[in-house]
Formats: structure tokens, C-alpha cells, sequence
């Protein structure tokens, strides 16, 4: 079982391997693309990637260490300047495999390897908008719909004596006028004072009497003061 065993021996020697790759990274950093096998190409992107992660951060030490694995001074330079500048924003994925199928004799399957030339453009992740919460009625304001409204002892004492008629909104609750136009308003009779409305009736009598020919009858109080 191959367990932590990453990478592909390509039937090659480990020295030949390692001279291989590097000339092959080397390549791919001079014309930004290179044809090779399918397997190749996916092991060259591994190290290729490496590589311009080095040169992002661009210290000394990560300058030493590129150099180590690329001999040429002016590929070493480009990765340096010119690539990791490029991909400065991007956070990974500086290479791209194009499969261009079989190749004639042993068919074997034929890959482009190449570097990314678009514009890294970051994308705003979309916030889920959340449903508006049914707003859920609380414990006490059920119970107090269910609940038929309490009646003050007061006023049940005083129905069951007969006092206030069972089945009244309110006592004295005044009844609101329908509207109507100032036109049509009635003006009600005021009432008037028990003395008004005697001398009103003893000035109609006086005036009948006077009219038929016939002298007022007179009161009860005159006549006792005459006999005397």
C-alpha cells in the first residue's frame, strides 16, 4: 500500500527525476507554457506552485531557496519580479493543464501546461437573507384572550339587587346623535319655571274672558279676603 508515498516515479531513477523536473520548471518559467505528458504535467504543477509561493514573499532566504532547485539566473529573476508580481493577489492556482489528447506511436495522453493569465478578481460571498420570524404571541396574552373579561363585585351585587338592569353596556353611557345638518337640527323646548308658566296661564284666562264676554273666575284666596 502506497501510504504517504506522494509523487509518481515516471519509471525513471530518482536522479534523473529530479533533473528532469527542474529543467522542465525551468522551462515553464522562460515560456510561460510548455507540452508534455498528462502524468508530468500534474507532478511539474505541484513544484511549479511551490515555487511561486516562494517568490510572493519575496525575502532573501525564499531567494535561496528558489535558486536551489532553478539554476538560471535570469529565469530566477523573472519568477522574482515579473511572475510573482502577477499573481500577487491570487491566493493559488497559478497553473492551468490542457488536455490535447494522444500522442501518435505509444499513446500516451498529451497535456499544455501554462500559466494563468486572467485578472484574479475576488467574489463577495452572498448573505443568505433570513425569513422574518413569525412573531409568536406570548403565554399570558393567550391565556388572557381566552379568558372572559373579569366583572367587578360592585357592580354584581348591585344587579342582583334589581338596582342596575343585567345586560346594559354601562350605566349612563350617553348614546351618541347621528349627525345631521345645522338645517336640520330641531331645537328641543327648554323648560321653563313653574312661576312662568302660571302667569302665562292667568294672562290666557284673562284674555278668554274678555273675548266671550264672561269675568275671570276668581281665586279661592280673593274671595274669603272680600267677605271680610
Amino acid at each position: 500500500m502506497r501510504h504517504k508515498r506522494v509523487g509518481r516515479k515516471l519509471g525513471v531513477t530518482t536522479k534523473h527525476r529530479k533533473s528532469m523536473f527542474r529543467n522542465m520548471v525551468t522551462d515553464l518559467f522562460r515560456f510561460d507554457r510548455i507540452k508534455t505528458t498528462d502524468m508530468k504535467a500534474k507532478e511539474l504543477r505541484r513544484i511549479a506552485e511551490k515555487m511561486i509561493t516562494l517568490a510572493k514573499e519575496g525575502t532573501l532566504h525564499k531567494r535561496r531557496q528558489a535558486a536551489a532547485y532553478i539554476r538560471d539566473n535570469d529565469v530566477l529573476k523573472k519568477l522574482f519580479d515579473v511572475i510573482a508580481a502577477k499573481f500577487k493577489d491570487r491566493p493559488g492556482g497559478y497553473t492551468r493543464i490542457i488536455k490535447l489528447g494522444f500522442r501518435k506511436g505509444d499513446n500516451t495522453a498529451v497535456s499544455l501546461i501554462e500559466l494563468v493569465e486572467e485578472e484574479y478578481k475576488p467574489t463577495k460571498k452572498k448573505k443568505a437573507k433570513a425569513s422574518p420570524k413569525k412573531e409568536q404571541p406570548n403565554a399570558a396574552e393567550t391565556a388572557a384572550k381566552g379568558k372572559p373579561k373579569a366583572r367587578s363585585s360592585k357592580k354584581e351585587s348591585a344587579e342582583e339587587l334589581g338596582l342596575i338592569e343585567e345586560g346594559k353596556a354601562a350605566a349612563g353611557a350617553a348614546v351618541p346623535e347621528p349627525d345631521r345638518k345645522p338645517e336640520e337640527r330641531v331645537e328641543e323646548p327648554q323648560a321653563q319655571a313653574p312661576q312662568a308658566q302660571e302667569q302665562e296661564l292667568k294672562a290666557s284666562g284673562t284674555e278668554e274672558g274678555v273675548e266671550s264676554g264672561t269675568e275671570p273666575v276668581p281665586e279661592a284666596g280673593t274671595e274669603n279676603k272680600k267677605e271680610e
